[in-house]
């Protein structure tokens, strides 16, 4: 797996130049034609993480490799991706076409967390396959962010957030199934964040000297100061899981990654997963999946 992909990496590699105001305080935020990002000088997308935001309009067949997932896109499609996630794209037919924009943290400071939405969830797929009418919708707030970002409107920055607020819920009203409990405590939803922001901190491992450093329950609440059936408790509130679940699932998501596209072995997924012998991580595997890692591995590979 490839290390993360800087903003200024992704503009070398693509256009080979770097704006001026990458960085600046106010954030970054720019948005292309994927014909345009697609030139026959155009290098392939790396299965990697980027540290950057990205809204992906894609127009044609393809195959997403998203976390541990694959993902076939038959015709056109809505793509969010966050810091957090590796990913990449693999295009099935000639046909390319669609838009994508790429934004920084730093450019939504003070309107919000987008991590906050469930299309920037880590434990979601977020991929929204679009009807003709709902592709005219999604084009058209791409075209309006052209138009804006070309402007010398003082406050169109603002009027951009609007469009990529506007796409977020556009996407999210596709699935209203996946919506979250709104009726919960306050504190059961501030201790679920912050055990969900502790155990996703943990993760991606991208070399194999790093290790997770917090497996059960009971080292997530002590870490926290809270006593472990307080945290089962508010998490299961919030979640309708329990914290054991969502600790087991997210390790065997990061477990599948690592079996896909590294090439360590089996001992040194183990010990970077924080489990004491291979023979436990296999166990575990097994009990999850049905097959042990290395049948994974082939069976992944073809």
């Amino acid at each position: 797996m490839e290390k993360l992909q800087s903003l200024e990496e992704f503009y070398c590699s693509k256009f080979d130049y770097i704006p001026e105001n990458i960085r600046n305080r106010l954030g970054h935020f720019n948005v292309f034609t994927i014909d345009e990002y697609l030139g026959k000088n155009s290098k392939p997308i790396l299965y990697s993480r980027k540290d950057y935001f990205k809204i992906t309009l894609i127009i044609g067949k393809n195959r997403i490799h998203y976390a541990d997932k694959i993902i076939d896109i038959k015709k056109q499609a809505l793509f969010f991706t966050n810091p957090q996630i590796p990913y990449k794209f693999e295009w099935i037919d000639d046909h390319k076409a669609g838009y994508f924009c790429v934004f920084t943290p730093e450019f939504f400071h003070h309107f919000g967390n987008l991590n906050d939405y469930d299309v920037f969830n880590p434990n979601a797929i977020p991929v929204f396959e679009l009807s003709d009418e709902q592709l005219a919708v999604a084009d058209s707030i791409f075209r309006k962010m052209q138009l804006e970002i070309a402007s010398d409107y003082t406050h169109k920055s603002d009027l951009i957030r609007n469009l990529i607020f506007e796409l977020l819920h556009f996407a999210m009203k596709m699935n209203p199934s996946s919506k979250r409990k709104e009726f919960h405590s306050n504190a059961s939803q501030r201790i679920t964040h912050m055990f969900v922001e502790l155990l996703e901190r943990q993760f991606p491992i991208e070399e194999v000297t790093q290790r997770i450093k917090f497996r059960s329950p009971s080292e997530f609440a002590s870490q926290l100061s809270l006593h472990v059936n307080h945290l089962n408790r508010a998490v299961k509130e919030m979640t309708g899981k329990t914290t054991s679940e969502l600790i087991s699932g997210r390790v065997l998501q990061e477990a599948k990654i690592l079996l896909s596209h590294t090439e360590w072995n089996v001992s040194e997924i183990a010990w970077s997963l924080s489990f004491r012998e291979a023979t436990h991580f296999n166990n575990f595997f097994k009990k999850h999946t049905g097959l042990n890692p290395l049948k994974f591995r082939s069976s992944a590979a073809h």
